[in-house]
């Protein structure tokens, strides 16, 4: 008995929800149930009216706005406590078509993937402006440098995740999940499938960003803390090289003059500032080590927490309703509530 969920963060999303809540199916082959769960981040318009209008089965409300990494999070973490086996994310401006959702379960319902992200062919998409696409692949190709993974459209937010990898996943920044749950995964080997698809037009600009540069912008900073999170040692290493490196030549080049009977207090200043880079690559270096013991210690919390969570979760559903400062609304509860 297989349980899909089909999560979709909405922040005054009312114009265009119905439409994608529409085009999700609802019979797929070998899938026993499915679940559309809207999470309503603190909207101001009737986009909560609109999911039940429109057959959302449940809906998690926010009280107030609080970005779409953590409506996704909450997302996940409310798809886990009602039981999914599959939870499938997509975005609620219908930028991807729904009929690609058997194909972004069918590598995790066989049990040949993990995480399976739609492939919107960035480079040639028509959809996008010229400079997007550009942006797009040359930002993919750092992403998969960075992740050890062969994702060709890391920024997709259309992806199917299996309960495993859902349980393992966490997200720390407050701007956006795709980027960090994918490093997430290549960092924690998990196996990544990817479906080509084609999307729909844009129905309206995003919401998530003030344009292409402010975009890339928040998205470098999410790449670097990530990571720092998951390579300290490496991360601090090739910064404290080098300072190490030019401390280490200032330091030679006096030890080399006076050896040859070149003194005098011209080369003094090489030793001060050799001695301080060299002093400074160190402690860089030490942060790293320090960090690397650090990520160890995480990886035993999280891995604790990840049977933590499958175990409430599993025994105990109703608890569902004080997590993360959110509330969860059933379709029965409203329609009877409202006399749809």
């Amino acid at each position: 008995m297989t349980i899909l969920f089909i999560q979709i963060p909405c922040y005054n999303e009312a114009d265009t929800l119905g439409e994608t809540l529409q085009d999700i199916p609802r019979v797929i082959s070998g899938i026993s149930e499915i679940k559309t769960l809207v999470i309503d981040d603190g909207s101001s318009d009737k986009t909560v009216q609109v999911a039940f209008e429109n057959g959302a089965d449940y809906v998690v409300r926010h009280r107030r706005n609080r970005g779409l990494a953590r409506a996704f999070m909450t997302g996940i973490t409310a798809a886990l406590a009602l039981g999914a086996d599959i939870i499938i994310n997509t975005d609620a401006d219908h930028q991807y078509p729904g009929r690609y959702i058997p194909e972004l379960v069918a590598p995790i319902f066989t049990n040949q993937a993990d995480l399976v992200i739609a492939d919107r062919q960035a480079g040639r998409n028509i959809h996008f402006s010229p400079v997007k696409r550009l942006f797009q692949v040359i930002g993919s190709w750092v992403i998969r440098k960075i992740s050890n993974t062969d994702a060709p459209d890391a920024p997709s937010g259309f992806r199917a995740y299996s309960r495993y990898c859902a349980l393992r996943i966490q997200v720390h920044n407050t701007f956006s999940y795709t980027l960090e749950t994918l490093i997430q995964a290549g960092k924690q080997r998990m196996s990544i499938a990817h479906v080509v698809i084609q999307t729909n037009p844009n129905l309206r600009p995003s919401r998530l960003h003030k344009g292409i540069f402010n975009f890339i912008w928040q998205q470098a900073g999410t790449i670097i803390r990530s990571y720092v999170i998951y390579q300290p040692l490496k991360s601090f290493v090739t910064l404290g090289s080098p300072f190490m490196a030019a401390g280490v030549f200032l330091l030679g080049r006096f030890l080399y003059f006076y050896s040859m009977g070149v003194g005098g207090s011209r080369y003094i200043q090489s030793v001060s500032i050799g001695g301080t880079l060299f002093i400074f690559g160190m402690l860089l270096i030490f942060l790293g080590l320090l960090g690397d013991a650090m990520r160890a210690n995480r990886q035993m919390l999280e891995e604790a927490l990840v049977h933590l969570r499958d175990k409430k979760f599993s025994s105990n559903q109703d608890r569902i309703n004080g997590i993360d400062d959110a509330l969860l609304i059933r379709r029965e509860d409203y329609l009877r509530q409202n006399s749809l």
